[in-house]
């Protein structure tokens, strides 16, 4: 190959780029991204970032006497993926030509039908997003998050820390049951209540009031709560929409085997966008976490340097970590499927549990709230060959 395009300038499309170049590329290396920022590392923005502890600075992935010889195109979003002529074309109108493809393209947070245009109402998925957040944040009030997954978690614990008053409303029954479960959802859901955040569950949101900024957050059982910030974290959808068209097979993003390959010979994806398939379930995951976008660029570019002649691996349990109110939580695998869950150490009542999922017996998931060393340790055991 003599020119490969990444087309994603985040974590995943950096480690893609890095991992090109540690496995011997040496030809043409552009990056595309539709961010005008250098990657830069997301998981603070809803925590130091946002609580002004950590600066701009220090979010750069890259360091100071890194090059990748690559020709970065930033500010400019990928519009259309032409495989016959194997080129990217971009908004640009300029077309990036290239033998292989990485896509890296993310997905983009959800917002709320109504609510654009409307002042004081935020999602947090980028650097811009959160320093708006966070310059609103300083000015104080009250702070309503819709959604109680881990973003809307996090913006809490931070903006409580800031003293505002915090209100989180989920429409699930327990916060977190996705990804948690509902028994240990609860149980790391409950640090709200510890610190003086008010959870509001099992009810939906209206809509929002307000002229030109918000005022209050409109419920569907007819409460209405007023709100000076609101946070919307309501998930996030993979940025596949440019790709319909192309032959790339999309299916809750962009459909991949156990290596990253897609439909699409010469071209595997990686990130947040792509939908991989995991040998231990036997079937496709989309993994948001910052670990396996960190991790399987490597395995991606294995199999594109190869053109798909490497026997794919297994993939490692996704891994991702939550800083709550103080508490580190930590999670591996899937707890969906899982018929047990059992508390191994420590007590739910002093949020320090290391939590078991099981199925069948086999150990498929654990949880850690401030179990670093046994977390660790079960990790381990989770991420042993089949």
């Amino acid at each position: 190959m003599r020119t490969v395009a990444v087309v994603g300038a985040s974590l995943a499309g950096l480690s893609a780029a890095r991992s090109l170049r540690k496995q011997g590329y040496d030809g043409r290396l552009a990056v595309i991204g539709d961010e005008l920022h250098r990657p830069y590392d997301r998981p603070p923005l809803s925590k130091e970032f946002l609580a002004g502890t950590l600066g701009e600075p220090e979010l750069a992935l890259e360091t100071d006497d890194e090059d990748l010889r690559a020709e970065w195109l930033l500010g400019t979003r990928a519009v259309a993926l032409d495989h016959a002529d194997r080129t990217v074309r971009l908004a640009d109108g300029r077309e990036v030509r290239a033998d292989g493809f990485v896509i890296a393209t993310g997905a983009a947070a959800r917002t709320l039908p109504g609510s654009e245009g409307l002042a004081g109402v935020h999602t947090l998925r980028t650097l811009d997003d959160a320093r708006a957040l966070r310059d609103e944040l300083a000015l104080g009030g009250r702070l309503v998050v819709i959604g109680g997954g881990f973003i809307g978690a996090e913006v809490a614990s931070t903006a409580r820390a800031l003293g505002l008053e915090v209100t989180v409303v989920e429409a699930a029954p327990a916060p977190l049951a996705g990804p948690l479960g509902e028994t240990m959802g609860a149980v790391v859901s409950a640090l709200h209540a510890d610190h003086g955040v008010a959870l509001l569950c099992g009810v939906g949101v209206k809509g929002l009031s307000g002229e030109r900024r918000v005022d209050a957050v409109l419920l569907e059982d007819g409460r209405t709560l007023p709100a000076d910030i609101v946070v919307v974290g309501v998930g996030a959808r993979p940025n596949v929409e440019w790709l319909e068209g192309s032959g790339v097979v999309l299916d809750n993003g962009v459909k991949c085997g156990a290596d990253g390959r897609t439909s699409l010979a010469g071209v595997v994806a990686v990130g947040d966008c792509a939908n991989w398939y995991d040998p231990r379930a036997g079937l496709h995951r989309r993994v948001e976490h910052w670990t396996g976008a960190r991790e399987r660029p490597d395995a991606a570019i294995a199999a594109l340097m190869a053109g798909g002649a490497v026997e794919p691996g297994v993939p490692r349990p996704p891994y991702f970590w939550s800083d709550q109110y103080g508490v580190k939580i930590q999670f591996a695998g899937h707890a969906a499927g899982a018929d047990s869950v059992t508390v191994e150490d420590g007590t739910a009542d002093e949020r320090n549990v290391l939590a078991v999922y099981r199925r069948s017996g086999i150990p498929v998931a654990v949880l850690g709230m401030n179990q670093p060393r046994l977390f660790t340790r079960w990790r381990k055991h989770l991420a042993a060959p089949l």
